[in-house]
């Protein structure tokens, strides 16, 4: 393409010689200047559309901040489902650590008014002016309810494992002879070496003898198992009850049984009653407590009960 310039201040013509790369640059120039102007023109209308009144541009933008609107609000939508599921789960286990914390106090023996674990402990403080308060983040809020969450299962582990260790020691205690196994005010020979009543000898007394009427009610010093009811040549009408943990007590001279082998008995149950059968001068109840199968010192078990 050829242009001739012509002018009265120019004594000659001029031409200019355009290509076809020159004609395609001006081209594409010219079309980058009319998007970007367009561009800004839209951008400055969307801006400025609600105080302009332009109703079309308005209803755009309205729709624009509607939608924006639908997507933040299904947004907080989900993240509440999920930590409403979350508070569920936590108020789930938070009745089960109240439940397990009602057992804990009765295994330990505490009153149910010094624990109220239905009831918000009492809390405050005053508010440091030094160190501003900030409210929490959604992201922040999750974080702390999930480490909480995660404390209650921690904590619900521990107080499981204390539960059945406490629970165990309960049961070890109802398996130790430590209540007395007849009501008497006294005992007429104690654990010992002692001059046998019958020979004169000196001889090992392997246990206590109480000093009762015919007929007085015997007691299981402690739950366990009866192996032994029968009558013995010297210790006459004999109940033996195995307690476990290899702790055997005897219950001699009765007159009368009333359980019989492969019975379970509680602590406290009448297992006989006192008489005078086999060796011995009169009506009293020879209470034995053997650990491994040796003799030991009912007085021991009884003091520590009381």
């Amino acid at each position: 393409m050829h242009i001739i310039l012509v002018s009265r201040r120019l004594t000659n013509t001029k031409s200019l010689t355009l290509s076809t790369p020159h004609l395609i640059g001006a081209g594409v120039a010219m079309a980058m200047t009319v998007l970007v102007l367009a561009a800004g023109m839209f951008y400055v209308t969307l801006r400025h559309a609600a105080q302009l009144k332009i109703p079309y541009l308005e209803t755009v933008v309205l729709s624009a901040q509607a939608q924006e609107s639908r997507r933040n609000e299904a947004f907080l939508r989900e993240n509440l489902n999920a930590m409403a599921v979350k508070l569920g789960e936590m108020q789930a286990q938070l009745m089960r650590l109240d439940a397990l914390g009602e057992r804990l106090a009765a295994l330990a023996g505490f009153k149910p008014s010094e624990f109220r674990f239905s009831e918000t402990p009492g809390r405050g403080g005053a508010l440091s002016s030094s160190i501003p308060s900030k409210n929490l983040s959604v992201g922040e809020f999750t974080q702390q309810m999930e480490q909480v969450a995660r404390q209650m299962e921690n904590r619900n582990d521990y107080l499981g494992i204390l539960e059945s260790q406490l629970f165990d020691a309960k049961v070890k205690k109802k398996l130790m002879p430590t209540i007395p196994p007849v009501e008497a005010s006294w005992s007429a020979s104690s654990f010992g070496w002692r001059i046998d009543p019958i020979s004169g000898m000196q001889a090992m007394h392997e246990g206590v003898d109480f000093i009762a009427d015919t007929g007085t009610p015997i007691f299981a010093a402690a739950g366990g198992l009866v192996t032994v009811a029968e009558t013995h040549h010297q210790y006459g009408l004999t109940v033996e009850i195995d307690h476990g943990n290899d702790f055997m007590t005897r219950y001699a001279h009765a007159s009368k049984l009333f359980v019989k082998p492969g019975d379970v008995v509680q602590r406290g149950r009448k297992v006989a009653e006192v008489g005078s059968t086999g060796r011995t001068t009169g009506p009293h109840l020879h209470f034995e407590v053997r650990y491994k199968g040796v003799a030991q010192n009912p007085a021991r078990f009884l003091q520590a009960a009381k």
